[in-house]
């Protein structure tokens, strides 16, 4: 699934599953999903559908703003967002800032087990994860009635430790005390600095408007862990692992033109240039520039004011560049010391036509939609060059230099049904690809850990979303929702399997009291259940089922001007030990995250 905000695909180092988006929650004031046709806006990455944030509200009064404060007593987490924004005529301006600190997380164990080796935890903590991070961004604009320009700036950093014993049970020889301060970023950790200038301009008359979007985003991560020597590897000189420093541009021009009443047409280009260099004495990923342009047609017709009939065809060009890397020290091959290669010279192009169609119709209390296209997702630099360990996720991991770009035929539909008391929500999918990528588990092992490869298959995946609610009266609401996956390899190494890390179903029920007492408040409590996952792709291990009980409750309270609310969540009630199939730590015997009750309060004006 491809992240969007404010038009510009957002890049980081997206191979890296150890960290988050680098994206300041705070600012953000709105988020969609976009499925089906719509999606063909946004080019490769956007298979899975994209989510697209925006932080582009435009202020209306001189002065307004917002500060928020909060915790979570499992990771002791403190933070503070504040954010100003103003108009003065037709010029406007916002800022934003964020401040988070937390401690190392609390798991509901005292001990953990790493390749047969039972790790002690102090106080249940999982030393050396505490973090931090550090957010902020400024937006100045023009808001006319038929032009729009504004320019943003936003920089965000974040600073986390990597799990103590993630490089191996090298703890056992370090001189660093990870259990002096539960508060503490030792080695192991990675920084991340992401910064990006974005601008957003629009012009409209009655019919025809025309948006152009131009971003720059700089991405540096840096690992750092105790220099110690691997394999045939001695021991490297300074702390610096590993470092890419990725800059990208971006240029998307989209022209709307009303055809008519009930008839709109767009259409649009876009391109993007990125260009990443790695540093430091360990090795995943090569050097590597992308570039990629691409063209849309969208065309969007209602029949009626309740039948609305989509389409759209795009095509993309693109094209990888990764460079050759050879080890910095020699390894023994066939007798003979060698530079090892871990990267090859290699060029390649892609190109690729899409396509996809949707309808929607509304009848009494019934929405139905369906929508059918053909969508693909290009290579990234990782699964055609990886060749290293990744520590931090516990595997070694090997790209493919022969990928094709992955394609996707899907189909999926939409039931919807409100009568009032009782809403209910039915949205079935399947897809084909010809040619899935993924990373495939082997039972072999290379420098200590488990080899996963790149690979590709034929896959049959299909599944269902679902959600129920009863409003039992002005205070009382239920609601149930669930959601159920199934793939199927159909080629390969792997065919008659699934795919590996695939979710389990899940459902969600849920009971909520509504009130009015000085202000709109709520209370809440819900119970998530998930089911086991046995269907694996071999040597994956199972996972048990499990379930948690959670609960929700928030306040506003109206003082004149100024709007005070108060929202207060508790995760995981019980302190339940359990496994997301999904995740990494499971591979260590890690569990998910035990109790957990975080406070937000915040102060509009």
């Amino acid at each position: 699934m491809a992240v969007s905000e404010d038009g510009i695909k957002h890049e980081g180092q997206q191979w890296g599953d150890d960290h988050g988006l680098e994206i300041d929650q705070f600012a953000v004031d709105r988020a969609e999903v976009i499925k089906g046709p719509a999606a063909l806006l946004y080019g490769s990455d956007a298979i899975g559908g994209v989510l697209s944030l925006y932080t582009n509200h435009v202020p209306m009064k001189t002065v307004e703003g917002a500060v928020q404060l909060f915790g979570r007593t499992n990771n002791g987490q403190l933070g503070l967002s504040a954010k100003i924004g103003g108009r003065t005529g037709r010029f406007f301006y916002r800022a934003n800032m964020t401040l988070i600190d937390y401690a190392d997380y609390r798991v509901p164990t005292d001990s953990i087990q790493y390749y047969s080796y039972w790790i002690k935890l102090k106080d249940r903590r999982l030393r050396n994860t505490a973090g931090l991070e550090r957010d902020g961004s400024v937006t100045l604009g023009y808001a006319g009635y038929n032009f729009h320009t504004d320019v943003r700036v936003s920089d965000s950093y974040a600073k986390s430790g990597f799990f103590a014993n993630a490089h191996g049970l090298e703890v056992r020889l370090s001189d660093i005390d990870y259990d002096r301060s539960a508060r503490d970023i030792d080695l192991p950790y990675q920084s991340v600095n992401h910064l990006k200038v974005l601008s957003h301009t629009t012009w409209r008359n009655e019919r025809l408007s025309v948006e152009a979007n131009l971003a720059y985003q700089n991405n540096l991560r840096r690992e750092r862990s105790e220099p110690v020597s691997h394999g045939y590897m001695p021991t490297p000189d300074g702390s610096l692992e590993r470092q890419f420093n990725k800059s990208t541009y971006t240029a998307n021009a989209t022209l709307h033109y009303q055809l008519g009443e009930h008839h709109a047409l767009t259409a649009g280009l876009n391109g993007e240039v990125q260009h990443n260099r790695r540093d430091g004495w360990g090795f995943i990923i090569p050097d590597f520039e992308t570039g990629s342009i691409g063209a849309f047609v969208f065309d969007r017709y209602n029949i009626t004011d309740n039948f609305i009939v989509n389409a759209g065809v795009r095509f993309d060009h693109a094209r990888t560049h990764i460079h050759p890397y050879n080890d910095w020290y020699q390894t023994p091959v066939n007798g003979t010391p060698v530079y090892q290669q871990r990267s090859a010279d290699l060029k390649r192009h892609f190109n690729s036509l899409t396509w996809s169609a949707g309808v929607n119709y509304a009848t009494g209390q019934w929405v139905l939609k369906a929508n059918v296209g053909k969508s693909f997702r290009v290579p990234i630099p990782k699964e055609l060059g990886a060749d290293g360990i990744n520590y931090h996720i516990f595997r070694y991991e090997r790209g493919n230099s022969t990928l094709d770009p992955e394609e996707s035929y899907q189909l999926d539909a939409g039931i919807g049904w409100d009568n009032g008391t009782f809403t209910l929500q039915v949205d079935p999918y399947l897809n084909y690809f010809p040619n899935y990528i993924y990373l495939n588990p082997t039972a072999d092992y290379v420098e200590g850990l488990q080899l996963y490869h790149y690979t590709q298959a034929r896959v049959l995946r299909y599944g269902v979303e679902g959600q129920l609610g009863w409003r039992i009266d002005r205070h009382w609401q239920a609601e149930v929702k669930g959601e159920y996956l199934h793939a199927r390899q159909q080629s390969g190494q792997k065919k008659g399997f699934t795919l590996p890390f695939s979710t389990p179903w899940s459902i969600d029920a849920g009971v909520k009291y509504q009130f009015e007492w000085h202000g709109d408040g709520f209370i809440g409590m819900n119970a998530h259940i998930v089911g086991a996952q046995n269907d694996i792709v071999p040597p994956e291990q199972p996972t048990k089922g499990y379930w948690t009980l959670n609960a929700q409750a928030g306040k506003v309270f109206a003082l004149g001007q100024t709007t005070l609310k108060a929202v207060l969540h508790a995760d995981n009630l019980l302190n339940r030990r359990y496994y997301d199939h999904t995740s990494y730590y499971r591979l260590i015997d890690v569990p998910e995250p035990g109790r957990n009750v975080s406070l937000m309060v915040g102060l509009e004006f």
